[in-house]
């Protein structure tokens, strides 16, 4: 009998420097991929990973957070954490996304957006506030894929999507165990009681309604193990579509609504 995963155990998956990263998605999903830079205001800060992409003949805008795997990447990344010009440069290709047409993809993975006193000095809060108030508003389907750890408004600024996928040991909430247990309890030493309160893995969000669908993750982190989860996501993406092309812009945007709206109705109990 196999033995059940803990809530922490599964935020110390998500968090395995080893785990795959965006890039790493998009290299085996999709067929072709141009990188894009900057915000046209201040700089392009590679937390954030943008750019065009292709299944087929199916054109996409890729946005994605990008963790390191070395010192000197995760120096490079900022450590996955987004800074106010990532969001804004994310909001400049959702509209370009719109303009052509195009569905939108996000790879959520970031410990939470930067906290630095520069990150904040340059807006970003607003940055986070605009990134999921035009995702809001978007005339073309997104999808949001949580493939690591989704943590805070770093994670939450791009995932107002119409649907949300989370594989398997992802983990998405709006802060840390370590930082739930700090604030609630004054005590940081309490994080796994804190995983496990925060309903933060994807069973526990699926059975909310929050994510549409789990994506399992095969045990091992073996090349024949993430080749499945590719494909299993390939196959959610090419069916999602599919579904979305059925609709008018107007009932895309109604159905981002209506999702986010049920999302309100919840009240957390403590």
């Amino acid at each position: 009998m196999n033995k059940k995963i803990t809530a922490w155990e599964r935020v110390e998956i998500a968090r395995n420097p080893k785990r795959k990263t965006a890039l790493d998605y998009i290299e085996a999903i999709f067929d072709d991929f141009i990188e894009l830079h900057g915000d046209r205001n201040f700089k392009d800060d590679k937390a954030m990973v943008c750019g065009l992409a292709r299944i087929g003949k199916q054109n996409f805008t890729i946005i994605a957070e990008q963790k390191g795997r070395t010192t000197k990447e995760n120096i490079e990344r900022n450590f996955g954490m987004p800074n106010p010009e990532s969001y804004r440069k994310a909001i400049r290709f959702m509209k370009q996304a719109e303009k052509f047409k195009r569905p939108v993809i996000t790879f959520i993975d970031t410990k939470g957006a930067y906290p630095g006193i520069e990150a904040e000095e340059r807006g970003q809060g607003e940055a986070i506030a605009k990134s999921m108030f035009e995702m809001a508003r978007l005339k073309v389907p997104v999808i949001a894929i949580v493939i690591g750890e989704g943590s805070s408004g770093g994670a939450l600024a791009i995932g107002v999507a119409n649907k949300v996928l989370m594989l398997e040991n992802a983990i998405y909430s709006i802060l840390s165990p370590e930082g739930y247990s700090s604030i609630l309890w004054k005590d940081s030493n309490r994080y796994k009681e804190a995983a496990e309160k925060m309903k933060l893995t994807a069973k526990d969000l699926y059975e909310l309604k929050i994510i549409d669908k789990i994506v399992k993750e095969p045990n091992g982190v073996e090349e024949e193990s993430f080749q499945k989860i590719v494909s299993n996501l390939k196959k959610e993406i090419k069916l999602t579509i599919g579904e979305m092309e059925q609709l008018s812009t107007e009932d895309i945007v109604q159905n981002r609504y209506e999702k986010f709206r049920h999302m309100g109705e919840f009240k957390t109990v403590v």
